[in-house]
Parts: C-alpha cells; sequence; structure tokens
C-alpha cells in the first residue's frame, strides 16, 4: 500500500496559506483542530524533552574538542574572565553568536549562586536537550506536513533510537544547533514541501533560521545554497523573493552577528570570510588530517545512520521524494571534497535521513493494515485503531533497537570516558582548595578545561596552533613522537612545577624516571578506552600530585 503525500494546498509562500475544506469552514471546527494540533505538538515537545534531558546526563564521555573549547571555554571566559581562547578566535574564523548562548546560561547561574562543580558540568547539555527537543519536534512537523502523522510517529522514533543522535545531539557543538535549525528551516521553505492549514509555510521565517544556522556556521551555506536555488527555481516571483527577502534578511542576520562579534572582538571582523579563507581557499582543515574522497558514502555518514541505512535507501526510493533526497547527495558531495572530515560536519543531514526510515517503516505497518492509507489525518479515537504488527515490522523494530541502544549507551557512558572524569575530579579537588596547578601532558585539548574545573588556578597544555610554516612540529607532536626528551627540554625552563600533572596510561610507562625525579604520586586512575581511536590505545587517565605540595 502506498503513502500518499500531501495534495497542494495552494499559498505563495510568502506567509500562511490557508486551505478551506471540509469542516474546515466552520470556524468553530476550524479552531477545535487548530487547538488539537498544539496540545499534539505540546505533548511531543515535551515527551522529547523528557527524553533528551535523560539523555543528556547519560552522556559522560569525551568525543571532540570543539564540544568544549569552541562554546564552553569561550563561554566561561565572557563570563568568568577566566578561559582559555584557542588559535581560531585570534584569527577571527568562528563567531561568538553560538558561545553567547552558554554565556547567558553561565550568567544565570553565576547569578544565583548555583556555579558549583557539578552543575557547571552538566547545565550545558541540558540546555543543548531543550534544543535537540525542538529539533525533534520540528522533525515531526516536516514529516507531518509531508505524509501524516503516522510517518511522522515512525521518524521520531527513528531520530530517538538513532545510535548517533543519542550520542552527540546534546553535545554542545555549533554542529547540533546548526542541526537543529536545518530541520525547522526546511519545515518552513515552499519549495521542500506544500502547505496546508495545520502546516502552514512562511519564506521569511525559513530564510531567518537559514541566515542563523550560517552565522552560527558557516558551512550551513552549503545546504542554504541547495534551498535556496531550489525555490528560486520554483517560485513565480524570483524579483521579489531575492531583493526583498533573501537581501533584506540576509543583511539584517549578517550585521547583528557582525555587530556581536564587533563588542567581543574589539574590532571589525567578517567572520565567514575568514572562515572561507581559511578552510575551504586554503585547505586548512586539513592540517587536523584528512580522509579520501569517498569517506562519508563508504564510511561516514554509513556509520550514522548504522542500522538504519537500508530503510533510509528504501524510503528514499519509495517515497519519490527527490528534493530531499538529492539534498542529503548534494551535502555528502559537497563535503566530500573537502580534505578534512568529520562524523559531525554531515550531522544536518542525518534528521532527514531518518525521515526516510520513518516513511519505510510506517509504509511497512501500511502493507500490513486493512487502513486505506497512513496518511489520512481522520481523527479516530486509538482504541478503534488499533494496528497489530506483522512479524516483519516487529523483528525490524527489535533489530533497530537491539543494534543501536547498546551503541548509544556504550559511546556515551564509556568510550573515551576518562578525560571527563579526570577534570570532573579536578574540578572537586580544586573547589576545595587541594589544586594549586595543573600540567596536561597529553596530545593536546584532550581533556575540557576551564568551564569544567571553574577555578582559576594556572593549568598549561602541549600546544597544537597550526604553524605557518609547513611540515614544523608543535608541542603535541614532538611530545608524542619522543615524551621523554620533550618533558627533559620542557622541566629545565621549570622555575615552579606543578602540583598535578595529567597523562594518558600510554605515556606514563615512557615518563617513568620523570615522575619519579619530580617526587610526582599516583593519585586517581580512570578508565578511557577498550580500543584505540587513532592512536596507541589509551586505555586509561592518571592524575599525579607532587607530594612536596
Amino acid at each position: 500500500m502506498e503513502i500518499r503525500k500531501r495534495k497542494n494546498a495552494g499559498g505563495d509562500g510568502d506567509g500562511a496559506a490557508s486551505v478551506h475544506s471540509g469542516d474546515d469552514r466552520n470556524p468553530s471546527s476550524a479552531s477545535s483542530k487548530s487547538a488539537r494540533v498544539t496540545r499534539s505538538a505540546r505533548r511531543i515537545f515535551l515527551s522529547c524533552l523528557g527524553f533528551r534531558a535523560v539523555n543528556a546526563l547519560l552522556i559522560q564521555t569525551y568525543f571532540n574538542p570543539d564540544e568544549h573549547w569552541q562554546s564552553l571555554e569561550v563561554a566561561h571566559r565572557t563570563v568568568f574572565g577566566y578561559g582559555y581562547m584557542t588559535w581560531e578566535w585570534k584569527r577571527g574564523i568562528r563567531s561568538y553568536l553560538h558561545p553567547m548562548l552558554f554565556a547567558f546560561l553561565y550568567k544565570l547561574l553565576h547569578l544565583t549562586g548555583l556555579d558549583t562543580p557539578y552543575v557547571m558540568s552538566k547545565a550545558p547539555r541540558l540546555m543543548q536537550s531543550v534544543f535537540s527537543a525542538l529539533g525533534d519536534l520540528y522533525l515531526y512537523k516536516l514529516s507531518d506536513a509531508l505524509y501524516g502523522g503516522n510517518v511522522a510517529s515512525w521518524s521520531v522514533f527513528c531520530q530517538l533510537a538513532n545510535w548517533f543522535m543519542f550520542f552527540c545531539m546534546n553535545r554542545t557543538f555549533s554542529n547540533s544547533l546548526e542541526t537543529v535549525l536545518t530541520v525547522m528551516g526546511l519545515y518552513y521553505w515552499p519549495c521542500i514541501r506544500n502547505p496546508s492549514k495545520d502546516h502552514p509555510v512562511n519564506r521569511k521565517w525559513g530564510l531567518v533560521i537559514a541566515a542563523l544556522a550560517c552565522a552560527i556556521r558557516p558551512t550551513s551555506a552549503i545546504i542554504w545554497l541547495y534551498v535556496g536555488t531550489l525555490e528560486l527555481f520554483l517560485t513565480p516571483k524570483k524579483i521579489k523573493f531575492i531583493v526583498l527577502e533573501v537581501i533584506p534578511i540576509g543583511s539584517l542576520v549578517l550585521g547583528f552577528t557582525c555587530l556581536l562579534d564587533r563588542l567581543m572582538y574589539g574590532s571589525w571582523v567578517i567572520v565567514p570570510l575568514n572562515f572561507l579563507k581559511f578552510n575551504f581557499l586554503s585547505s586548512g582543515g586539513d592540517y587536523y588530517g584528512t580522509h579520501p574522497w569517498h569517506w562519508y558514502f563508504s564510511q561516514g555518514f554509513l556509520v550514522m545512520l548504522f542500522t538504519y541505512t537500508p530503510l533510509s535507501v528504501a524510503g528514499m526510493i519509495k517515497s519519490k521524494n527527490q528534493k530531499l533526497s538529492a539534498l542529503i547527495l548534494w551535502v555528502l558531495t559537497v563535503y566530500s571534497v573537502l580534505g578534512h572530515k568529520e562524523f559531525r560536519f554531515v550531522l544536518p543531514v542525518l534528521p532527514i535521513a531518518l525521515l526516510f526510515s520513518g516513511y519505510a517503516l510506517a509504509q511497512m505497518e501500511a502493507s500490513d493494515s486493512s487502513s486505506s492509507s497512513v496518511t489520512k489525518k481522520k481523527q479516530v479515537p486509538r482504541k478503534k485503531h488499533i494496528v497489530k504488527w506483522s512479524p516483519k515490522l516487529t523483528l525490524t523494530v527489535l533489530f533497530l533497537l537491539v543494534t543501536n541502544i547498546p551503541m548509544a549507551l556504550y559511546m556515551s557512558l564509556f568510550h573515551q570516558r576518562g578525560t571527563e572524569d579526570a577534570m570532573n575530579y579536578l574540578s572537586d579537588e580544586a573547589y576545595k582548595g587541594r589544586v594549586k596547578s595543573i600540567f596536561f601532558l597529553m596530545p593536546c585539548h584532550s581533556t575540557p578545561y576551564y568551564s569544567t574545573l571553574h577555578t582559576n588556578i594556572p593549568m598549561q597544555f602541549l600546544d597544537c596552533t597550526p604553524s605557518e610554516e609547513k611540515g614544523q612540529l608543535d608541542e603535541s607532536d614532538r611530545f608524542l613522537m619522543d615524551p621523554s626528551g620533550f618533558v627533559s627540554d620542557l622541566t629545565g625552563n621549570w622555575s615552579e612545577g606543578p602540583s598535578h600533572i595529567v597523562m594518558f596510561a600510554s605515556e606514563e610507562r615512557k615518563l617513568r624516571d620523570f615522575i619519579i625525579q619530580h617526587s610526582f604520586r599516583e593519585v586517581k586512575r580512570f578508565f578511557h578506552a577498550h580500543f584505540k581511536v587513532d592512536r596507541d590505545l589509551q586505555s586509561s587517565v592518571v592524575v599525579y600530585a607532587n607530594i612536596e605540595d
């Protein structure tokens, strides 16, 4: 049984489209229906918010430095006056717009006296869970507008049960907020779907959201270039679209972010231009490693989708939604041109792929149901519309849960948790006045920093700022090549050593003489990982304290 798309309900896309059919001619009936839709949206949002809040508290592992160093660290410095600014901020290739969200949170905690070590470590991800729940709600609304409530329910199920969304979405990456804004923006664009009474389109809102996404993360322009070009091709009012909507709205958002960055940087900085120069024109991102051109297609995106992959492919084929399918292909292709690749770069199109998985599951359910179409919007009591799942659908859902839940929990609770545990421990110790200074003898940005420690004491880590001269090794690389020799040279300049040092167990054996010579003793050891990721096995993180202090 085919899942049918909604019929075109009219409207030019400039605002809320109006639809008059059936009972909707009756004002009281329309009002009642609108109230039901509002209550349904509120219920979905609150349910997703509860799930995402638990999800946020379950994330206890370290994934990528940007989660802390490009958002929370900047916000912490803004509010509390101390925090480390990485080289990106010195070169003006990051906007303050995203960190300011967490600066607001930190300011609130500071004013209420709630900025304790535990709250400071948990509050940012809990705040992100609100954004994530908003993204879940808009995925439901987009799916409902395209294919009806049954597909929408299955799409949200796929998103909530996908291991990578569970693992990554509640982290404080700019990519996470970009993903939320992408789903929200797509919902409002007329070129993506037809309007209806319950789901009007609004191109101006779509443009505002798209502009904010680009301001937060300039590479989001890859997505909105596709959507904007599609809208330009389809709209009959092309001049109005460009002159009266794109240019004014884009200018307003760009002007606002430039003013914010002018205030924070102390001089005029055009972040999108600097970002473009570094990442695209000079391939600066390649400094952090490269992957083959096909990585997103052969590994990256497939790992993110995991066992949803066949369902997503089936949904793309059966739905015949060429616009959204082409958007996924476009984003993966453009990012494939860049040498430096990461999972989170293509996170914004993962919900779209999961929407197609929801379509495939809904069609599987519909094929076993006697209902005429799963997309019909009849107000039928649930008890009169109970659909018994077929063995095929039951096994499929169980397979998705059995493969994704263990993966989500393992990656969120165990894999690479040692660096976060070590910083939480040091934060408690520093709060009690037992830590005077810390030196991190490990690859740069391996741990959170002041935003987690939340105590203004001297700390030092191995620098890895990209050099202007190609081939020149940074401190982090030199340490990994010869830990003992590097530390010997470094300690020769010490006037006073740190009270604590932190290192991975893989380097601990090579620095045994240094540890003994400088009177350090192990005070805490934290499990980190069962297997190596990109370096030698970093099985545990060890904290040493100077016994002479």
